[in-house]
């Protein structure tokens, strides 16, 4: 049993270390200027976890019951998505959607969840490979396989909520200045971009999906 809480407890802090990896941060960073709340933005890291959590736990299941295993190719292809997505992420400050003036701050809030939900699946797509072969290291049992990694999602809940919460006050601060504004949200578009572009080239290049 001591064991078991140790390597839980292990999965709880490799969860916050996980949730702080750059193309996370990159990609949440993205959107949470887009929030006027540091508390708003906050519960932005949280839906990114749930997503997150939630794909490699579905991921895990059909691996288990099917006892097959991503196989390198498929693997190289979510990474992939990962920097496609992060290109995307900073292209889109550049061309912002027409605004309609009958649309409420709520609804906004509310995209802004679901887009940071749909972040944290592609994220933990990628990372599912990587998360099965840990978890069949660490422990025996289904039952235990799902607390570890029921425990792992709630380190990078917390990790990627700290974040946020962190991140937003910049945002909060120059809130009223709006050409600081832009300057910041555009800035981290940018290295969104720059991210994206060269998690592209390592995926395909170096570990060689392209060639």
């Amino acid at each position: 049993m001591e064991n078991l809480f140790a390597i839980l407890g292990l999965g709880f802090f490799l969860g916050i270390k996980h949730a702080l990896e750059p193309d996370h941060v990159v990609a949440v960073s993205t959107i949470v200027g887009k929030n006027k709340s540091p508390w708003r933005s906050s519960f932005l890291g949280v839906f990114w976890g749930i997503g997150h959590t939630l794909t490699l736990l579905i991921i895990f299941l059909l691996l288990y019951f099917t006892k097959t295993s991503i196989p390198g190719t498929w693997e190289m292809s979510f990474e992939l998505g990962v920097g496609i997505m992060l290109v995307y992420l900073g292209t889109s400050p550049f061309f912002p959607k027409k605004k309609n003036g009958r649309r409420n701050r709520k609804a906004i809030t509310s995209n802004l969840f679901i887009k940071s939900m749909v972040i944290g699946q592609i994220h933990g797509l990628a990372g599912s490979a990587a998360m099965t072969l840990l978890v069949v290291s660490v422990v025996d049992s289904l039952k235990d396989s799902l607390i570890y990694i029921g425990t792992f999602g709630i380190g990078t809940v917390v990790g990627m909520l700290l974040f946020t919460f962190v991140l937003s006050f910049p945002f909060f601060f120059i809130v009223n200045k709006h050409q600081v504004n832009t300057l910041l949200i555009r800035g981290t578009a940018i290295l969104s971009i720059c991210y994206g572009i060269y998690y592209i080239y390592m995926v395909g290049f170096v570990e060689g999906l392209f060639t």
